[in-house]
């Protein structure tokens, strides 16, 4: 990142790829914090929602106190969620009842693409203009949810076979793929730029 003041990202660390995460960020000029406490979100720039187990990584959260705190910071900062991210920030899933962020107005289907022999890797069709140089880009889906239904405000911007995979509203990034098992880092360069353009005014300038 071209920037003189560097963003510091949370990366949720309850389960999941969060590690693998971290060092896409750290390689592309952010300062990581792991986030397992409420207190551990003040003074976050933004914060990543790893996959993982979603209904395991729903209940940790109530255990850890994290439901509410999290539904605050999204409303007014970034949040990038990846396959079980995605699950813990949509309104509602198909398959019932589990703990929910309930921030994106969107309906997700759980292992929509099948159970964990059935995870793949494919080509992504993505229509988001910032996302530097990308029409494709390498998806690694492990039993990997799709998006449903698209609610109010929820724009696509990402499909494989058809299904949509990938969506954002203002400063809310979810993606039902994995690109921090790939060597591909531009997802994670476009938040960090959401990031930028949500942070003060006299910080979100330094480096434009």
């Amino acid at each position: 990142m071209e920037r003189d003041v560097v963003p510091t990202i949370g990366v949720l660390a309850l389960q999941g790829a969060f590690r693998e995460h971290g060092t896409i960020l750290v390689g592309l000029g952010a300062a990581v914090r792991e986030v397992r406490l409420p207190t551990e979100l003040e003074g976050l720039d933004g914060l990543v929602i790893p996959g993982g187990e979603s209904t395991t990584m729903g209940k940790l959260m109530e255990a850890f106190g994290l439901i509410e705190p999290l539904r605050a910071f999204a409303r007014e900062t970034p949040v990038f969620g990846t396959c079980a991210g995605l699950i813990m920030l949509a309104e509602r899933t198909t398959e019932g009842d589990q703990p929910l962020l309930g921030l994106l107005d969107i309906t997700v289907r759980r292992n929509a693409f099948g159970r964990q022999v059935h995870s793949f890797e494919a080509p992504v069709d993505v229509r988001l203009p910032d996302l530097t140089g990308a029409e494709t880009v390498p998806g690694v889906f492990i039993r990997a949810p799709w998006v449903e239904e698209v609610g109010e405000g929820v724009e696509p911007v990402a499909w494989c076979d058809g299904r949509v995979v990938g969506v954002r509203r203002d400063h809310l990034l979810g993606l039902a793929f994995h690109p921090e098992l790939t060597d591909d880092a531009r997802f994670h360069a476009y938040f960090l730029r959401l990031v930028a353009g949500h942070r003060p005014a006299e910080l979100a300038a330094v480096g434009a």
